[in-house]
């Protein structure tokens, strides 16, 4: 869990320091549009598109941009995305997940092929590396709201299958079918989660050393910051000194 965690982490600061909020914001859209779409426009019938609201308005996307985003999905004209999961490899042999919402396969495809090549790693066929991950759903609070024992007991109660506490906050985990019902129960008694959400969680992590883990936080970084990229996971483990040098 640590190489999950800390690369969650490390993401998360980034996207909070990063300048062009416009294009975090359109990576929101894109995915409130399309799960929208997919769905009913009514968050609380859609799982999809309630999580996505949810992460918009964790990073503080005005609410009018929320509400464009729905009510495009509904236009004639809304665009459509297809959704692919890329797999590879990083330096190090770290095992690395990318999904994506693309109106153009080949240029995406294209894109992160040569990301992966440039950071020494390679692009792997659909299944390589999923098998290392397991397909989980999560629910994610701020250490605030409850302390580690008060929130292991309501998740468990829940119907949680474990949970995470540190420093940096409280970390549900549930299978994906009870992924909506864990978030609702949740929620009734802390409040809006900052996350709800399915993830990829690594089995087991690998240990980089520092020239490893530079290139390594230096291909996730370009990753994430393609415009259509959505998520970025990695199964890699750094010791915290390292940690705090790169992303300082």
């Amino acid at each position: 869990m640590a190489g999950h965690s800390q690369f969650k982490n490390i993401m998360h600061r980034k996207g909070r320091q990063d300048k062009a909020r416009s294009k975090l914001f359109s990576k929101l859209a894109r995915e409130i549009t399309t799960a929208a779409k997919l769905g009913l426009p009514d968050p609380t019938m859609n799982a999809r598109l309630r999580a996505a609201i949810i992460a918009a308005r964790a990073e503080n996307m005005p609410k009018d941009g929320i509400e464009r985003a729905i009510k495009k999905s509904q236009g004639s004209d809304a665009e459509s995305y297809d959704e692919i999961r890329y797999e590879g490899y990083g330096p190090g042999g770290v095992a690395v997940i990318v999904e994506v919402l693309t109106d153009n396969r080949n240029r995406t495809a294209g894109d992160v092929r040569a990301t992966f090549t440039k950071a020494g790693g390679n692009l792997a066929e659909t299944g390589a590396v999923s098998f290392m991950f397991d397909r989980v759903g999560v629910v994610e609070y701020d250490a605030a709201k409850a302390s580690a024992d008060a929130m292991f007991e309501a998740a468990i109660e829940a119907g949680a299958e474990d949970v995470a506490s540190n420093e940096g906050g409280h970390e549900i985990y549930t299978t994906t079918d009870s992924l909506r019902d864990v978030a609702k129960a949740l929620e009734a008694k802390f409040g809006e989660p900052r996350k709800a959400a399915l993830v990829w969680k690594p089995k087991n992590t690998v240990a980089v050393d520092d020239e490893q883990g530079e290139k390594l936080l230096g291909l996730l970084e370009t990753l994430n910051e393609h415009d259509d990229v959505q998520n970025v996971y990695a199964n890699f483990e750094m010791s915290d000194a390292a940690l705090a040098r790169m992303s300082a």
